[in-house]
């Protein structure tokens, strides 16, 4: 993964490649990957290190390392599609270091981005199988009914508010006001999970039915998104596709709960008899890649078969080995995901003495009200028997993070936002990724009683 590739031989090199030899191209490219590994991991453990001491989760520190060090801060890391340049002071580090002009350096980092954004990637699914590992089935199963009625109303909620309030408040176009909408929808898992895990919370109730609501929700937007992206290209809508996609995720979800009580003594049985070493890790990802493809080629998100395949493996009798095998490359590969989302949040336009910025603002004060709201309110949209405290299950809910990005990337893509419209969408994703962990924090200390007791030890299973 140090040395990304540069375009295959037989594709067309950029004209100013051309002129480079290939020695120096991949001194170039070995300088720019590993350069880039080290300003992540060098800011993230720097800022992560610095939130734990005031007491807020380090996945926020990771996003703000990604905020100072990419487009909105010292241009070290810049996401391509940003159209953002890199620090003219490391162009020119690289280039004399590498004997090409800062023009090549810059050519080069935009061509393997893709790269890091892949070894990205691998984190966040080995940080979803590692949070569906360590997901009781029992307890999922527990509060399943209450997890459908927090994901439906978290789905339901921020889409109906957010769209009719864009298109008969703001008089935004229908289809951009579904998809800004539809973008309110999402509910980050990997964030969710990151958070509650750190904060020893994910084995509670409440941390399994957000869990399980996250999972139903990127299900719910995943037909959404089908939806709006059917009617932005003219098809009109057409309820077979959405009911095939349904079907596909209703059979893949229901599969993934049967092999959960049915693979693992055969994973069991084959782990027992390999004797090389790193058998666990190996064996694990083999599972968790097959789990990804199969929810990719029936049209769902890998993501989801990634949540599936540590949910598969949780009743495993190599459990504890398998989450001690995984959690360093957790700790390496999701910290890059983190601190890649926090690179492309431009927060420019939070400037409010630019006159342009001003609609966006507005309409951004509107969809983070809608954002937080609608969410908050899913906790308190179910009938419990069990003590829960529904404002953690609402705050658990509330960040969009990367999966909000996506939908945000797939409209700028279509051409379907304007610029107000973009910015108000990039900043409530801003908003509700930063401020759950915070809230996530205070409410939890809150409801200890005081700071002597530890409301946030793990629950013993």
């Amino acid at each position: 993964m140090l040395g990304p590739a540069l375009p295959h031989p037989g594709l067309p090199l950029p004209p100013l490649l051309l002129e480079v030899g290939s020695h120096q191209l991949e001194v170039t490219e070995t300088l720019i990957a590993v350069g880039e590994f080290l300003v992540i991991f060098v800011a993230a453990r720097l800022l992560a290190e610095l939130l734990v001491r005031i007491q807020l989760p380090s996945i926020l520190g990771e996003l703000v390392a990604g905020v100072l060090i990419g487009v909105s801060g010292l241009h070290l890391i810049v996401p391509p599609e940003t159209q953002a340049q890199l620090s003219a002071g490391l162009l020119g580090l690289v280039g004399s270091l590498a004997e090409v002009t800062p023009e090549t350096v810059q050519e080069v980092y935009s061509e393997t981005f893709s790269n890091l954004q892949a070894v990205s990637q691998i984190g966040l699914f080995a940080l979803l199988f590692l949070t569906g590992l360590e997901s009781e089935l029992d307890e999922l199963v527990a509060v399943g009914l209450q997890a459908t009625t927090v994901a439906v109303t978290g789905v339901v909620l921020p889409f109906a508010l957010g769209t009719a309030g864009l298109y008969y408040l703001f008089h935004v176009p229908l289809i951009p006001a579904i998809f800004a909408g539809a973008a309110m929808t999402a509910t980050s898992i990997g964030i969710t999970a990151s958070v509650f895990g750190e904060l020893k919370f994910l084995k509670t109730r409440e941390g399994q039915t957000v869990i399980g609501a996250a999972v139903l929700d990127d299900i719910l937007g995943i037909v959404i998104l089908a939806v709006v992206v059917s009617l932005a290209g003219g098809a009109g809508f057409t309820i077979g596709p959405i009911l095939k996609l349904v079907a596909a995720a209703g059979v893949f979800v229901a599969a993934a709960l049967f092999l959960s009580r049915t693979a693992a003594p055969g994973f069991d049985w084959l782990l027992d008899r390999l004797k090389a070493p790193g058998e666990v890790v190996v064996a694990s990802f083999v599972i968790l890649c097959l789990s990804c493809f199969a929810a990719q080629a029936i049209g769902l998100e890998a993501a989801l078969g990634a949540f599936a395949a540590g949910l598969i493996l949780s009743s495993s009798k190599h459990t504890h080995a398998i989450d001690a095998a995984l959690k360093p490359l957790v700790a390496l590969f999701a910290t890059i995901f983190f601190v890649l989302i926090g690179t492309g949040m431009d927060l420019g336009v939070l400037n409010p003495f630019n006159p342009d910025n001003k609609e966006g603002l507005i309409i951004a004060g509107f969809l983070l009200t809608v954002a937080i709201v609608g969410k908050i309110a899913a906790g308190w949209s179910y009938v419990s028997k069990e003590k829960t405290n529904r404002l953690v299950v609402g705050l658990g809910m509330m960040p969009r993070g990367e999966v909000g990005l996506i939908f945000l990337g797939l409209g700028t893509q279509a051409g379907l936002l304007t610029k107000p419209l973009e910015a108000a969408i990039l900043l409530m994703v801003i908003g509700t990724t930063f401020l759950a962990p915070i809230l996530l924090r205070v409410v939890l200390r809150g409801s200890s009683g005081g700071p002597d007791l530890d409301p946030l030890a793990e629950i013993p299973t």
